[in-house]
């Protein structure tokens, strides 16, 4: 008896381990994964990475994120890059704890997610990141503005919200009538735009982007999140 209760006591011991995230909170990628990790109430451990140190150059850093960017992701023995793949990841794997529809519970409802996932990484994020990097970042980081670039970027995501605020006038969120991690994979750059930059009205000037906003960045959640990134700068 003895013996399974101790393997019993080394499974609920493993169970509890927390998944561990390694990156700083203020940085779009890491606080992506931080907001589903605690969507899905999964326990954590954040691993601060001095990025202005090299420190996400380190040997034993490349060892489990070989591009030398954050996040690095650890499970048990499991190691993952990629912000958006490792949300799906912890969707998947955690599927009966926390938010269970934050990835949808039948094909469809997935395909839905995805497809509007891949219109965040592919449309939404490319313009926003540019212009989270210019009008946010690089003031801090006592670095030149491009005001071409930002120009440019300021017109490609005001023609991929004008596609957002049709579709938001259909569905209460992205990709249905559920919050989900189409809607969460936005929150890191609207986040900035919003609240760090002159370009809010991007957002907020919209009645239906605008309502979805609110919606969506008012959850406990991101709140969370928020709340680490301001302890940490």
């Amino acid at each position: 008896m003895e013996s399974v209760n101790a393997g019993q006591s080394r499974r609920h011991f493993q169970m509890a381990t927390p998944v561990k995230v390694h990156g700083p909170p203020l940085s779009t990628a890491v606080s992506r994964v931080l907001a589903c990790l605690i969507e899905k109430d999964v326990q954590l451990q954040l691993i601060p990475v001095n990025m202005s140190k090299g420190e996400h150059k380190s040997p034993d850093f490349l060892k489990i994120q070989p591009f030398g960017q954050v996040p690095a992701f650890q499970d048990e023995s499991t190691s993952q890059f990629e912000s958006r793949a490792i949300c799906r990841y912890v969707c998947e794997k955690y599927a009966e704890k926390g938010n269970k529809g934050l990835y949808g519970s039948n094909p469809l409802a997935k395909a839905s997610i995805d497809q509007w996932l891949e219109a965040e990484g592919q449309s939404f994020n490319p313009p926003s990141s540019v212009l989270v990097f210019q009008l946010a970042f690089a003031p801090r980081m006592k670095m030149k503005q491009d005001q071409s670039l930002i120009n440019q970027n300021h017109d490609k995501l005001a023609k991929v919200l004008e596609v957002y605020e049709k579709r938001l006038g259909e569905s209460r969120f992205l990709a249905g009538d559920e919050f989900s991690l189409a809607d969460l994979s936005h929150l890191p750059n609207t986040h900035y735009l919003v609240n760090a930059t002159d370009r809010g009205e991007l957002f907020t000037s919209k009645k239906n982007v605008g309502r979805w906003w609110a919606e969506i960045s008012s959850r406990d959640s991101w709140k969370k999140v928020v709340d680490m990134q301001k302890h940490s700068s």
